[in-house]
C-alpha cells in the first residue's frame, strides 16, 4: 500500500470571500482561513482549499494535494517517470512540500507536516 494520500484539492480564486460564500452555500463548512489568501473547507476525507495567487502553488490550475511520508522521494519519482519538478522540496513554516507536474501537465503538491 502506498503512503500517499490525496488530502486536498487546491482551487484558484481571486476573491476569497466570494469563493468561501459559494462553497458554504453548497454545504461545505469553513475549517480555517488564513487572511485574505487561503481557506480550507471541510470536504470530508478531502479538504477543499481555496487560494489566491499569493498562496496557490500553481495559480490558475487545479492542484491535487498529496500527503506523503517522503516528499523528496515522491518528487524524484515524478521526475523519473516523465513529470517535472516546478518547485523542488522545501520547508515552509508548517510542512515540507514539493510542487510538480505529472507526465500530463497536471499539478500536484506532495507534503508532510513538520514536527512542532
Amino acid at each position: 500500500m502506498s503512503d500517499h494520500q490525496i488530502r486536498q484539492i487546491v482551487l484558484s480564486t481571486d476573491n476569497l470571500d466570494d469563493s468561501i460564500a459559494f462553497y458554504e452555500s453548497l454545504g461545505f463548512a469553513l475549517k480555517f482561513r488564513d487572511g485574505t489568501h487561503y481557506a480550507a473547507l471541510d470536504g470530508g476525507a478531502v479538504t477543499i482549499a481555496l487560494a489566491t495567487p499569493v498562496d496557490h502553488p500553481l495559480p490558475g490550475k487545479v492542484v491535487v494535494g498529496i500527503k506523503t511520508e517522503d516528499v523528496d522521494a515522491a518528487a524524484a519519482a515524478v521526475e523519473a517517470d516523465g513529470g517535472a519538478i516546478v518547485k523542488a522540496p522545501y520547508d515552509d513554516a508548517h510542512e515540507r512540500r514539493a510542487v510538480v507536474y505529472d507526465n500530463q501537465g497536471n499539478g500536484l503538491v506532495f507534503y508532510k507536516s513538520l514536527p512542532r
